[in-house]
């Protein structure tokens, strides 16, 4: 009998997983999805970059996965006619006090095996990014940018071509497991799977409480928001230039990213969102909830300064500006222009730490991905192969 299969969450992740169960286990898969198409929330808010391996621990599952998934995607985007440009990253210090972390970011790169990785002073990375600026800088040539909205409506393509199929307007309602089964009711309809993952991004709480596993890690959604350069000044930019990250947050600091229909953004700034879906400030629908969390409070607690500068770069366009004029210098306020943000789904331990690391438990039968941290669409492929090998086989 075919094994079946259920998948909650039709983003980049989701999806990979639902084709590599199909692809791998020959299942009958459905993913599951409360929009009306794929990819609507992190899928299709975030920079557009194809990390190449520069930040994650040596040795480290991230690090792993992201290696192998630049490899996995790149040959997935040539198969399928899918945009993938290697236009380049610079990651620039500012000042002499970056030196030190930029001279460890590069060895970190290397003992990732991110290729062509090179050290830069202040005219050589010029010839990279002409109107950038800065004491030094790390340049990797591969980094690359890719359309991860057409990469997931391919993934879906995969699963309906792999006999499973991807039913949106499904919102989850309830999860039961009965009888050796999982049944879970959608759009008015219960349907029963032998085992259920769920890779619900921002949703992730809510269907994992459906599940009866709340558990010790709950995701504080955090709005990203974006400028797009204006007319001629997307010109001061060739590929992607990013700061000197700060080691205490797994935010990458507000940066400059081509994309692939020519578009050049600056962001994102990490504000603290009341609601899951929290785009826009006047969305609080799930301040409660959020604030009630002990790790939210913990995690305040711990970076409320950080959280202060961010609410005023949100506010004020001029702070926003300075954070980019810092590495292009030519930019003006007329050059930003307000455009579409997103928001990340930062798991956050009871402690108030923010989890940077993935987080998959198995209850019964169900898998929950609670966290897939960013570069979770660099390396969905990857992530996908990982999940589904923690997906229990069926017994015989």
């Amino acid at each position: 009998m075919t094994e079946k299969i259920g998948v909650v969450g039709a983003g980049i992740v989701g999806l990979a997983v639902a084709r590599e169960l199909a692809r791998t286990r020959g299942a009958e898969v459905t993913v599951l999805d409360k929009e009306h198409q794929v990819g609507v929330h992190q899928t299709g808010h975030n920079s557009g970059v194809v990390h190449a391996g520069l930040y994650y621990p040596p040795g480290s599952l991230k690090a792993k996965l992201c290696r192998e998934g630049v490899a996995m995607l790149r040959a997935y985007c040539a198969e399928h006619g899918l945009p993938y440009h290697e236009v380049g990253k610079l990651v620039i210090a500012s000042g002499r006090h970056e030196r030190p972390r930029l001279a460890a970011l590069a060895e970190r790169a290397r003992e990732n095996g991110v290729p062509g990785v090179a050290e830069l002073d202040a005219l050589a990375l010029r010839e990279i990014e002409p109107h950038a600026v800065g004491v030094a800088a790390v340049h990797s040539p591969h980094t690359a940018i890719a359309d991860f909205p057409a990469v997931a409506r391919r993934l879906a393509l995969d699963v309906a071509e792999l006999g499973g199929s991807v039913r949106l307007a499904h919102p989850v309602r309830a999860i039961r497991e009965r009888g050796g089964r999982v049944e879970v009711l959608a759009a008015k309809r219960i349907l029963a799977f032998d085992r259920l993952v769920v890779c619900a991004g921002l949703g992730t709480d809510a269907v994992a409480a459906m599940a009866g596993d709340p558990g010790d890690v709950r995701i504080v959604p955090f709005r990203g928001e974006y400028y797009a350069l204006a007319g001629s000044a997307k010109d001061l930019v060739r590929g992607l230039i990013y700061p000197v990250p700060d080691p205490r947050y797994p935010f990458l600091g507000v940066h400059l990213t081509r994309h692939v229909d020519g578009e050049v953004l600056v962001g994102p700034n990490a504000v603290l969102a009341l609601a899951y879906e929290g785009y826009t400030w006047r969305r609080v629908g799930n301040a409660g909830q959020i604030l009630t969390w002990p790790g939210t409070l913990r995690m305040a607690r711990r970076h409320w300064r950080t959280g202060v500068r961010e609410v005023y770069g949100s506010l004020v366009k001029r702070e926003f500006l300075m954070a980019a004029r810092r590495y292009v210098p030519a930019l003006t306020a007329a050059d930003l222009e307000r455009t579409t943000g997103g928001v990340r789904a930062q798991a956050v331990a009871r402690d108030g730490s923010l989890v940077d690391d993935f987080v998959i438990d198995v209850r019964g039968r169900v898998v929950l991905v609670r966290n897939a941290p960013s570069p979770g669409a660099t390396s969905s492929l990857a992530i996908a192969r990982h999940i589904a090998g923690v997906v229990p086989a069926p017994t015989r």
